[in-house]
C-alpha cells in the first residue's frame, strides 16, 4: 500500500482548487548550465556558461559531453557547484520571473582508492605499488576532492493536473506555481539524478586539473517514476547522514540504478513474500513446540539433526557475509530449533519414569527410539557427506 501511494498521485477532480501544467501551453525553452564555487548564485557575476541548448524540447533525449574549467580553488580541495536553469528562449535566467533552476555539487570528498596494479605482471608500477604499501598511510587517509563527471537531468513532462488540497509532500518541494489570472499553475519540474553519480566514475582533481570533461545527459520522466526517484535519493541521503560512507551508499544506489525498475519492483515484492513465508513458518513452529507436551511419534535424534544442520547453515551464511535479508531469517530460526533442543528433554519419556496406566506411551516412544537407531546412520553419512 505505501509503495502503491508513492506510484499514483489522486488527480484533480475539478471541485476543488486545481494546478495546471504550465508544460500543457507548449512555451519555447532554453536549457542552460552554469559553474561556479559558490553555494549561493545571486547575479550571473562569478559564474562560466558550460552548456546552452536552445529550444530545448522536454520530449528529446540527448547527451552531450563538455569541458569544464576547474577554478584554482576548486583545485585546492575546493567545492565546484552546477547550477541547471529552465527558462524562457531568448531570455537571461535572472531576467525570466518564470524560470525553474536546480543546483547540484560537481565534486565530492571521499579517501582516493588506491590504484589496481597486477602484482603478478611485475615491472617498475609493481615495485611502487608495494612500496606505496610499505610507506605510511597517514596522507592516505585524508579526503580530497573528486570530480563527478556525470550530470543527469530530467523533466516531468506528463500533463497532469494536481489536487491543490492534497499535493504531494516529495513533489511539492520542486515545484514553482504561478497565478495566472484565475488558475494557479506550476512550472516544469526540473530534477537532478544523483542516483547516477557512482564511485567508480570519480576522478581525483589534482592540482595540474585545469579542465576536466562533464557527460550532460538529458531524459523525460513520468510522474510515478519522478515520485519513486526522489523517495530512494531521499533514503540514500538519509543513510549518509546516518554515518554510512560513499562507497557504502554507492552499493545502495547501484541496486536502483543497475537494475530494471520493474525487475526491481518483482524483486521487491518476491522478497516481502519470501519475508512474509518465513514469519509465518516460525510462528507455526513455535506455536507447534508450545503445544507438545511429549516426544511420542517425534524423533528426539531428528530434531538435534535439524537444530545442528541449521546452526551450521547458518553459521556458513554468517561467513560468507550472505544478504541481510536471507541471513536474519536464518539467525531466528536456528535460535528457535535450538530452544526446541533444550526444552526436548522436559518433554522425553523413559520406562523407567512410566506412570501408572503409561504404557501405551511408553510403547510409543520405544518404537520411535528404534526408528532412530536405523536412520541414525544414513543421515550421519548424508550430513558429513554435505558438509565436505
Amino acid at each position: 500500500w505505501v509503495m502503491y501511494g508513492i506510484v499514483y498521485t489522486r488527480p484533480c477532480s475539478g471541485h476543488g482548487r486545481c494546478i495546471q501544467p504550465y508544460l500543457a501551453q507548449r512555451p519555447k525553452l532554453q536549457l542552460s548550465v552554469y559553474t561556479t564555487t559558490r553555494s549561493n548564485l545571486g547575479s550571473e557575476n562569478n559564474v562560466d556558461l558550460v552548456l546552452n541548448v536552445e529550444d530545448f524540447d522536454v520530449e528529446s533525449k540527448f547527451e552531450r559531453t563538455v569541458n569544464v574549467s576547474v577554478p584554482k580553488k576548486t583545485r585546492n580541495n575546493g567545492t565546484l557547484y552546477a547550477y541547471v536553469f529552465l527558462h524562457h528562449a531568448g531570455v537571461l535566467p535572472w531576467n525570466d520571473a518564470k524560470q525553474v533552476h536546480l543546483v547540484s555539487p560537481l565534486t565530492t570528498y571521499m579517501v582516493p582508492r588506491p590504484e589496481e596494479v597486477s602484482l603478478l605482471a611485475g615491472g617498475p608500477a609493481a615495485q611502487q605499488q608495494i612500496e606505496a604499501e610499505k610507506r605510511p598511510t597517514s596522507a592516505l587517509d585524508e579526503p580530497v576532492s573528486h570530480w563527478r563527471p556525470r550530470l543527469t537531468l530530467n523533466v516531468m513532462v506528463d500533463n497532469f493536473v494536481f489536487d491543490g488540497a492534497s499535493l504531494p509532500a516529495d513533489v511539492q518541494r520542486y515545484m514553482k506555481m504561478i497565478q495566472l489570472g484565475k488558475t494557479v499553475q506550476y512550472l516544469p519540474i526540473l530534477f537532478i539524478d544523483q542516483l547516477s553519480n557512482r564511485v567508480k566514475d570519480l576522478m581525483v582533481i589534482n592540482r595540474s586539473s585545469t579542465e576536466l570533461p562533464l557527460t550532460v545527459s538529458y531524459d523525460k520522466i513520468s510522474l510515478g517514476r519522478l515520485r519513486f526517484w526522489i523517495h530512494m535519493q531521499d533514503a540514500v541521503y538519509s543513510l549518509q547522514q546516518f554515518g554510512f560512507s560513499e562507497k557504502d551508499a554507492d552499493e545502495v544506489k547501484g541496486i536502483f540504478v543497475d537494475t530494471n525498475l520493474y525487475f526491481l519492483a518483482l524483486t521487491f515484492f518476491v522478497a516481502a513474500f519470501h519475508l512474509l513465508f518465513d514469519f509465518l513458518a516460525f510462528k507455526n513452529d513455535i506455536s507447534f513446540w508450545k503445544k507438545k507436551k511429549s516426544m511420542i511419534g517425534m524423533s528426539t535424534k531428528a530434531v538435534l539433526w535439524r537444530c545442528f544442520s541449521t546452526v551450521v547453515i547458518f553459521l556458513f551464511l554468517l561467513d560468507e557475509q550472505t544478504s541481510l535479508l536471507v541471513l536474519v531469517p536464518a539467525g531466528i530460526g536456528a535460535a528457535i530449533e535450538g530452544d526446541d533442543h533444550l526444552e526436548t528433554p522436559s518433554r522425553g519419556r523413559t520406562r523407567d519414569s512410566v506412570l501408572p496406566g503409561g504404557l501405551e506411551e511408553a510403547v510409543e516412544s520405544e518404537k520411535g527410539l528404534e526408528d532412530d537407531r536405523h536412520l541414525e546412520r544414513p543421515v550421519a553419512h548424508i550430513s558429513v557427506w554435505h558438509l565436505q
